[in-house]
């Protein structure tokens, strides 16, 4: 219950913008119109969504806790730069979290989550083909989280979806730039549904484990070829 006095409707309503307002700098950042490095100009922005600052200030925390921006001192929002150290962490990290939370969940899967399993796998493979990798992030963490979601750790869930997030904009500096990986990707996707179906967890917890792995080295791979290019202090 709101102190007495306190502003509730008008404390609603900054709450809503501030979330609107995170959605639209979320979709800026993940489709490449905010770079990363960029500053966010809270002014500047304020003045185009037509908000005072104290919503969009939220709309920053909201963007921060996903690690899409950073909040640094005398320089305020700047979009998330990436580093080799950071591709390493968040990969590794959904190496360990992820093939546990398919084992739990994948004996739990229902007739009908396969159905839509196999819809979103048969978009994710057109996505690829039409090279919009805004939609092949959103059906690749739409099909990643499905097969977790009977695992029965909410905790953990809510942490895999941050961390997608977060790996999305790793993937869309390098989108399956590698040939050969989009259709490694749709062939690993398959081979998921395939062993899930087969009730065989612990193989598809392995081969999941690999298909996270074979990414985080791409993109590894990606950062120490502009490092030496750049040279040291620049993105890597």
């Amino acid at each position: 219950m709101a102190p007495e006095g306190a502003p509730v409707g008008k404390s609603l309503q900054h709450k809503t913008m501030a979330m609107a307002a995170a959605e639209a700098l979320r979709d800026r950042i993940l489709s490449s119109e905010y770079p990363p490095g960029l500053q966010l100009k809270q002014e500047n922005l304020a003045r185009e969504f037509g908000m005072s600052r104290i919503p969009l200030r939220e709309a920053f925390l909201i963007l921060e806790r996903e690690g899409l921006i950073r909040m640094l001192p005398h320089k305020g929002a700047i979009v998330t730069e990436l580093t080799a150290e950071e591709v390493d962490d968040l990969f590794s990290m959904r190496m360990l979290v992820e093939p546990w939370l398919l084992e739990r969940s994948a004996a739990r899967l229902t007739a009908e989550d396969f159905i839509e399993l196999d819809r979103i796998q048969s978009a994710y493979a057109a996505s690829l083909d039409s090279n919009d990798i805004a939609m092949w992030n959103g059906l690749n963490k739409d099909f990643h989280m499905r097969l977790y979601r009977h695992a029965g750790s909410p905790r953990m869930l809510s942490l895999v979806a941050n961390l997608l997030t977060e790996c999305d904009i790793h993937t869309r500096i390098q989108p399956l730039g590698i040939p050969g990986d989009r259709e490694r990707a749709v062939a690993e996707h398959r081979a998921l549904l395939d062993l899930c179906r087969a009730r065989r967890e612990a193989e598809a917890a392995d081969l999941l484990r690999q298909h996270i792995d074979h990414i985080r080295q791409g993109l590894l791979d990606l950062a120490r070829r502009r490092h030496e290019q750049d040279g040291p202090g620049a993105l890597c």
